[in-house]
């Protein structure tokens, strides 16, 4: 996670004032109590007003600075910059630190210290200063980083626990209402085959659709499914098919339906009833009759890996059927147990039109 400013200027500047002002106290003691134990300022040429006045530029310079380095070594963390970034950061913020103490410096009465340094006793002692200046922030924003990443694990670590004992318990629960719906399904199929044996001297048309209404169910009851919970892909496609004629055969061949499918299907394996569910919403919902406008279901595979499914039909006039969407949204939740981030399924509810298209990488 990466915020653009990890630090609040408010926060820096509290900070730095509270620290910065106790040393000026501190300092201000050593200089009136102490006795100026190192005698080199003269305090009959001491200025009280400029020397707190310096204490407030230097504390206004520091929240500006430690402000930005700090989010700045933050940013770079986040990111996991190479070297050379932080190399380029650190010689930019030494010159700046580097360049304010020789500024400051020239704000300073020579007149008030009975010794006056050389120019590169000072250049020694500001460069110290930059470095200890700079290697706080970066000592502060690694451990503020490390306690980030380890705070954010956790949520995530409770987020995934939480998201994975919630597709358990949906998951035990559609396989409850599998099995309590297996009952009746199963009393329907055995059914069928005896009507089909009794309907094929009379209607060779009625026996076809007992037939076909058969095999559905078969598919449906069948545990053809392997560890992952999937059936082989031209499995699905037969189903299909069976829907497609089973509704062919109730409106006498009528129906505008074209089914293509480009690839090899053979030996690739899907979740079952996910093809399915995208076709019943289209006989459902769709203008069946029109020829200008056919359901309109492609199925390509490409190389083998990745299958695309696009199922487009016209909406038809008049009463709309109720539809709770729960076929719809059990199909996503279904996806995103099996297959998680390789798939998509996106749904276009146009004015006229409805389409849906689904991507699985296999």
């Amino acid at each position: 996670m990466n915020r653009k400013n990890r630090y609040s200027f408010k926060k820096v500047c509290f900070w730095v004032t509270l620290v910065n002002g106790i040393m000026l106290g501190l300092s201000l003691w050593i200089i009136y109590y102490v006795k100026n134990p190192y005698q080199s300022l003269d305090l009959t040429q001491f200025s009280l007003a400029r020397y707190i006045l310096r204490g407030a530029v230097s504390i206004a310079f520091q929240c500006v600075f430690d402000y930005f380095v700090l989010n700045q070594y933050y940013r770079l963390m986040a990111k996991k910059a190479e070297w050379p970034s932080y190399l380029m950061w650190t010689l930019i913020f030494l010159l700046s630190s580097l360049a304010y103490y020789m500024l400051n410096d020239l704000t300073i009465r020579k007149e008030e210290f009975k010794v006056v340094f050389d120019i590169s006793l000072k250049l020694f002692s500001y460069s110290i200063a930059a470095i200890f200046q700079i290697a706080l922030p970066l000592v502060f924003a690694a451990i503020t980083r490390q306690l980030d990443e380890k705070k954010w694990q956790a949520e995530n670590q409770k987020v995934l626990e939480q998201r994975t004992s919630r597709l358990e318990k949906e998951k035990m629960q559609a396989d409850y209402l599998f099995l309590k719906a297996q009952i009746n399904p199963h009393f329907l199929h055995n059914t069928l085959n005896f009507l089909y044996a009794r309907s094929l001297p009379y209607s060779s048309e009625l026996s076809e659709g007992i037939l076909t209404l058969s095999e559905i169910m078969r598919y449906s009851l069948d545990k053809e499914e392997d560890t992952d919970g999937k059936v082989l892909l031209t499995r699905e496609i037969e189903h299909v098919h069976n829907i497609i004629k089973i509704q062919q055969l109730r409106f006498g061949n009528a129906l505008q339906v074209a089914f293509t499918i480009q690839g090899n299907p053979e030996d690739l394996r899907i979740l079952p009833f996910v093809l399915i569910t995208l076709v019943e919403n289209a006989f459902k919902h769709g203008d069946l009759k029109n020829a200008d406008h056919p359901v309109t279901i492609d199925l390509c595979i490409d190389d083998g890996k990745k299958l695309r499914f696009r199922c487009v039909n016209k909406k038809k006039t008049g009463p709309k059927e109720l539809s709770t969407g729960i076929g719809l949204e059990n199909t996503r939740k279904r996806l995103e147990l099996a297959y998680g981030e390789n798939y998509s399924l996106y749904i276009k509810d146009q004015r006229e039109a409805y389409i849906a298209d689904l991507s699985i990488n296999l």
